[in-house]
């Protein structure tokens, strides 16, 4: 064989194995979309803690996965909107957060897996068939167990055996809000607080709310596990400080900003689980073989400066049990 004709040969056939390998990553390498209806600032130690275990189970950005965020920052309106962009793309899997962007994303999604989060009694909302095989596309993690709601009544009142009145926020827009409020309200008459769940749907409606629950004799406020409070948080932790009421939130970010405490998810485990099964769908298990999980590690994290700022003398024993106290 004549030496031009073999490197002729050689170089086709390199340039052909070049081919075959940039197909064979391009096939390897996975979308991983998700809807959040947090912040950037919010979302970005959680994704970390998607991305970080992800990692762990052999996927890196750039290389074999690809991952698509899209943040809603709450608007309903953006939900419905980045859950359709994001389904056109066609994903190798959705994590999707919350039961408003789960709707949102089961209207377009079509057969692409999804992987939920902070989702309330899934069963009862008829998304799945049951949690140990829930069928179909959807597969994940709840929110709360409904009985969670005595827990706050309970840790309120353990911080302040002054409270005799208790305001519920809630978002009619939640499809659980009214089965959790159903279950506080009782929790709270049973001993013996005054109780009145409101529906808001903007900042106007809670300071509304909010202002027309205050004043003796002492009240104090509790929010629902939803995107709308959060969204709304500076309001309501200035509102609850300034009119001296004690709160209690199902999300961390309220005693960092200042309320008095939450009792509520460890977020970044939540987003590892959900990892897990994110691994193992993109390497070829159906989520309907997947069972739904409960969250099981909680935490409740008390502000302490908040506490004296509203002359409250929590009980030694509430803060020995309170997993991070803020001073």
């Amino acid at each position: 064989m004549k030496r031009r004709t073999f490197l002729s040969l050689f170089a086709g056939g390199t340039a052909s194995l070049a081919r075959v390998a940039g197909a064979q990553q391009h096939e390897r390498r996975k979308t991983v979309g998700m809807v959040s209806a947090f912040s950037e600032q919010e979302i970005k130690p959680l994704r970390g803690a998607l991305i970080g275990k992800l990692r762990e189970l052999g996927w890196r950005e750039g290389e074999n996965l690809e991952f698509d965020l899209r943040l809603t920052a709450g608007d309903p309106a953006a939900m419905a909107d980045a859950a359709a962009a994001l389904v056109q793309r066609r994903p190798d899997v959705i994590v999707a957060q919350g039961s408003p962007l789960l709707e949102a994303v089961r209207k377009h999604s079509g057969g692409i897996p999804v992987v939920f989060m902070l989702v309330a009694d899934p069963v009862g909302l008829g998304l799945i068939q049951s949690l140990s095989h829930p069928g179909g596309e959807l597969t994940g993690f709840t929110n709360f167990e409904l009985s969670v709601g005595s827990k706050w009544v309970e840790l309120l009142r353990r911080a302040s055996a002054a409270i005799s009145r208790l305001l519920l926020i809630a978002n009619p827009g939640n499809p659980t809000s009214a089965a959790f409020s159903q279950l506080i309200e009782e929790s709270a008459r049973s001993v013996g607080l005054e109780v009145r769940t409101i529906y808001v749907r903007n900042a106007a409606e809670i300071e509304e709310a909010v202002r027309g629950a205050a004043g003796p004799p002492q009240a104090a406020l509790m929010t629902l596990p939803d995107f709308l409070p959060v969204i709304h948080r500076d309001l309501i932790v200035k509102l609850t400080n300034e009119l001296r009421m004690p709160s209690i939130h199902p999300f961390r970010t309220f005693p960092v900003n200042g309320a008095l405490m939450s009792y509520g998810l460890d977020f970044p485990e939540l987003y590892r689980q959900a990892a897990v099964y994110v691994d193992r769908i993109l390497r070829g298990t159906k989520p309907a073989d997947l069972p739904v999980q409960a969250p099981n590690k909680f935490e409740l994290v008390v502000n302490l400066r908040t506490a004296k700022a509203l002359n409250i003398d929590l009980p030694s024993a509430l803060l020995a049990s309170a997993d991070e106290v803020i001073e």
